[in-house]
């Protein structure tokens, strides 16, 4: 338990900052399984669709600090070329 007033807003803070971030996080990985589920589907016109929802919600999540700008930009790539890959 924190000691302080000031401690104690701290963990007040950081509780609702870590909820936002969970839910962030856990909207980008929906966003990405259902991606690669529509990949190994086969359907790429709806794929690319998805893709273009997972990059806007990656980079929201640049925005927000919640992710860091070289791992949404390794993700967006790696995905990118999935779907490249995709006949």
């Amino acid at each position: 338990m924190p000691n302080t007033k000031s401690a104690e807003r701290q963990m007040r803070s950081s509780l609702r900052k870590q909820a936002h971030n969970q839910t962030v996080k856990s909207r980008v990985k929906t966003l990405e399984k259902s991606f690669l589920s529509l990949i190994t589907g086969g359907k790429k016109d709806d794929a690319a669709k998805a893709l273009r929802d997972v990059s806007s919600a990656l980079d929201k999540a640049v925005k927000s600090g919640v992710l860091r700008r070289p791992t949404v930009n390794r993700k967006k790539s790696r995905l990118t070329a999935q779907l490249n890959k995709v006949k």
